[in-house]
């Protein structure tokens, strides 16, 4: 018997809300940047970024993730106004033509804010709160959902902080701080999603261990619980060395892990594919 996937309605902004947990839906990532480790040719021009959100929605995605800094290990900081130059153009093309809701993903307050005034719905942050936790007000002031996801430390030195006696039980610790983090600056507790943060301040084992364990994660939160295996490094072993790019058949594994252990969204690169695999991993679900 796979565990039982939780019911949640979440509050979105601009009045919409998100229904979760009678199937899971697929989060399209879109990366408005100059460096992404997962794609193979840079996404910076807006026209070409706004045509592939309408292609993944067109694909199956329910939803739209949109960031303008890489946030992969070793990866650089991006300024504000940078990062909000890369992914306004993109929100504001896309207002009125796109059809399911976006999330921002960033970490910055200031760029939370100017991307919930363009259209965005959900705030989506890498950090759980932990670099500017004035994200947590913006999103409250503004009603919108919010993902925290579990990480340590800063993109350049993140894996010197992945020393864990339990994995899973500090993860969920550490998740319950940052949630409690966010309803102690204004967001209810129904606006706010959870992610164990696969790749992020984790060893591979470490990540694997999360996404075999993760009903218990979502049972110890009691929140829906957003899966990102997509590409990443923590896979490359099984992928047999292979790029981010050369990394789907081990993503589509992954994701249908999550699928069969209570996910309620995925967030993947390759949208048309990964439908298909949650698809059938619901299937087998189900029966």
């Amino acid at each position: 018997m796979f565990p039982p996937r939780k019911l949640y309605s979440v509050p979105l902004a601009h009045g919409g809300v998100l229904e979760l947990g009678t199937r899971p839906l697929v989060m399209g990532i879109l990366n408005v940047t100059p460096d992404s480790f997962a794609d193979a040719e840079p996404l910076t021009d807006p026209d070409r970024a706004v045509a592939l959100a309408l292609q993944m929605e067109a694909d199956g995605a329910d939803l739209i993730d949109i960031g303008g800094e890489s946030t992969r290990p070793g990866a650089e900081p991006v300024g504000a106004e940078e990062e909000a130059a890369r992914v306004l153009p993109v929100l504001e093309a896309l207002r009125g033509r796109l059809h399911v809701p976006i999330s921002i993903d960033t970490y910055k307050a200031a760029v939370a804010e100017a991307a919930l005034r363009a259209g965005a719905a959900i705030v989506n942050d890498v950090s759980g709160l932990l670099y500017d936790p004035a994200l947590a007000g913006v999103a409250a002031s503004h009603g919108a959902a919010l993902i925290l996801m579990h990480t340590r430390g800063r993109p350049k030195d993140m894996y010197a902080a992945a020393q864990y006696q339990d994995a899973v039980a500090e993860v969920t610790i550490e998740l319950r701080d940052r949630v409690a983090r966010a309803t102690a600056a204004g967001v209810p507790n129904e606006r706010i999603l959870v992610d164990p943060g696969l790749g992020f301040a984790k060893q591979p084992g470490h990540s694997y261990g999360v996404l075999a364990r993760l009903p218990e994660i979502a049972a110890a939160l009691d929140r829906a619980v957003l899966i990102g295996p997509s590409r990443k490094s923590f896979l490359r072993e099984a992928a047999g060395g292979r790029q981010a790019a050369g990394r789907d058949w081990s993503t589509a594994a992954a994701v249908t892990a999550a699928v069969l252990n209570g996910a309620h969204i995925v967030r993947v690169h390759a949208v048309a594919e990964m439908v298909q695999v949650v698809r059938t991993a619901e299937a087998i679900r189900r029966a």
